[in-house]
């Protein structure tokens, strides 16, 4: 069954496309990258046949490549079928953004033109979008345009069938193959471009007598190359140097060719990424880094190194390939955010809550031996020296301060999110001890041990449970009910500091999490917040109003994230109970 609403679930695949692209970008020949492409529809986005219809000189469309059933492969591969059949069929049915679904009851006119094409069997459809053995899907595959648009001329088309679910794709479906041919375009077309120009360097150095016409060919392939690439000197003092760039190059990077000569790829690159950049120089290969641009912003691109070499006189340059995956980038950005956040609010997910609270916790419980936590904490200080204050809430949750301020309404943004990085704590590496090693780098969590305020400082859980929620949304309908939760969650993420977490667990349950704060401090946070939520709310020309119960806990080693919601569940329970029903509402 499709599950387009839940895309957290997808992530699975998502992975497993992930790692597809890569393989055909690491494919050493055309003939490789087009049968890679045709595994990875099959083994990456969830058909049982796929196959890869390839451009010719003359215009017609070989089978190039078959993945799913050897005995098709068989019989198919390398036939041809006419442009104007091709072009037939890519204009009949349903257009799905670039793709072009033809199903049965259209199909059967294609039954005997000159494509290849095989056939299966099965039982005729139970349901309105379960999958017929005649139904077609084609995903054509053109050349890249400027801005990643697929706007050039026809490079191929990748036929699917069977799905594995038996159904057809829904939207997620869609976009995965959509997205999945631009892909295999570039990486084809790269495949080409590979291959011309490490033919053309060959004869530089094997053929004297051609050297001209070996230049020439080099020097076209390189200036009207659709994506950017450059010639970097290697070995030296001036390793790295840029020597030339073509026109794509200059235009991703918003510089000059001529100012693009006083630079080395390490001046450009982003400093997170200088080691990737580094290994990538030295040992030739592919990597996935930053680039700057004249206006001083970064641009995400795939960065593949050639070392040219001579027989007798070792390394000579790096034919670098340069190709923007900026669009890439933000969508599996876009993906993983939703993913760990909520659709409605913005704000971080049930899972997303549970994460980021068990990556403050450990196994160590609460009481030690005397001296036990102090050594601890020494032991963290002494390695690290001045890294930062932990009061104030700027510790484990201060490092998703950005991604908190990406999820705040009205508009999430995923540059802040990307921005913020969710690296975690500064001081939480992984664990080589024992469950009880006090002797370790992890800050551990406290809490206050009685119910009065003795000065210690903790990490608070307060889990709100809205009262009066219902009836909104019996009397007005769920629209109302959304725009409420909506000005809910925009008030809470008002009212809390920045290095905070606002996340809803779902319905009307919204649970805060703030570091640094003793028991005082945490009954004022619940009051302040409550004051703010039973103001009234305007949607649609009415006033509504909600009230709100607080129940306050608290997160210490020895506890599980479970634990510790439960926890301040129950006390919410017990607070809510505390006061009149007629009084809930308005506070």
């Amino acid at each position: 069954m499709e599950t387009d609403s839940e895309p957290y679930v997808r992530l699975t695949t998502l992975r497993q496309l992930h790692q597809v692209m890569a393989d055909m970008n690491t494919a050493r020949s055309l003939a490789d990258t087009l049968q890679t492409v045709a595994d990875g529809v099959v083994n990456g986005l969830g058909y049982e046949l796929a196959c890869v219809n390839l451009v010719r000189p003359d215009g017609d469309l070989v089978v190039a490549a078959l993945a799913g059933n050897s005995a098709a492969e068989a019989l198919i591969t390398g036939r041809v079928g006419s442009r104007d059949a091709w072009d037939r069929r890519l204009s009949m049915g349903e257009a799905w953004g670039d793709l072009r679904f033809i199903p049965h009851t259209e199909g059967w006119v294609l039954d005997e033109d000159d494509v290849p094409q095989w056939y299966t069997d099965g039982p005729a459809p139970r349901f309105e979008d379960e999958w017929h053995p005649s139904d077609r899907l084609f995903a054509p595959m053109y050349t890249p345009g400027a801005s990643g648009a697929s706007c050039g001329e026809l490079l191929g088309v990748v036929s699917v069938d069977r799905p594995r679910n038996g159904r057809r794709p829904g939207a997620w479906g869609r976009e995965a193959l959509q997205m999945y041919a631009f892909q295999a375009a570039i990486a084809i077309n790269n495949a080409r471009l590979r291959a011309n120009m490490q033919r053309a360097l060959v004869r530089l150095e094997r053929e004297q007598q051609a050297l001209r016409a070996s230049e020439e060919s080099f020097r076209q392939a390189f200036e009207y190359a659709p994506s950017g690439m450059a010639i970097a000197e290697m070995g030296g003092d001036q390793h790295g140097r840029i020597l030339r760039t073509n026109d794509a190059l200059c235009r991703l990077l918003g510089r000059p060719a001529s100012a693009m000569r006083r630079y080395s790829f390490s001046d450009l690159v982003h400093p997170e990424d200088i080691g990737t950049l580094l290994r990538t120089s030295a040992e030739g290969g592919r990597a996935e880094l930053r680039l700057g641009r004249r206006d001083g912003t970064y641009v995400w691109v795939s960065l593949r190194n050639s070392v040219v070499a001579d027989a007798a006189d070792g390394p000579r340059f790096l034919l670098t390939h340069v190709e923007d995956i900026e669009e890439r980038k933000r969508r599996e950005l876009q993906l993983a955010h939703r993913a760990s956040h909520d659709a409605l609010t913005g704000l971080p997910n049930s899972a997303e809550l549970r994460s980021r609270l068990s990556s403050r916790l450990c196994q160590r419980p609460q009481s030690l031996p005397a001296g036990a936590a102090a050594d601890s904490m020494n032991a963290a200080f002494g390695q690290f020296g001045e890294q930062g204050d932990f009061g104030g809430g700027h510790g484990e949750f201060g490092e998703h301060g950005g991604a908190e301020h990406a999820a705040r309404l009205p508009h999430p943004s995923f540059d802040d999110y990307e921005a913020a990085g969710h690296r975690g704590h500064a001081f939480d590496f992984h664990r080589v001890g024992g469950p009880f090693d006090t002797f370790d780098h992890h800050v551990h969590t406290v809490a206050p041990e009685d119910e009065r305020d003795d000065g210690t400082k903790g990490l608070a859980v307060l889990f709100c449970d809205l009262d009066g929620f219902k009836s909104i949304n019996d009397r007005f309908g769920h629209n109302a009910g959304d725009a409420v939760l909506i000005e809910v969650a925009r008030r809470l993420s008002r009212g809390v500091r920045d290095g905070d977490t606002v996340a809803r667990l779902g319905g009307d349950e919204f649970v805060v999490l703030a570091d640094g704060l003793g028991r005082a401090d945490a009954q004022d946070l619940a009051v302040r917040l409550r004051n703010e939520i039973i103001q009234p709310i305007r949607v649609d020309g009415r006033a509504m109003r909600v009230g709100a119960s607080f129940g306050i806990g608290w997160a210490h080693c020895g506890m599980t994230a479970d634990e510790v919601l439960k926890s301040a569940d129950e006390r919410m329970y017990v607070e809510k109970r505390s006061r009149p029903r007629q009084h809930r509402r308005a506070g």
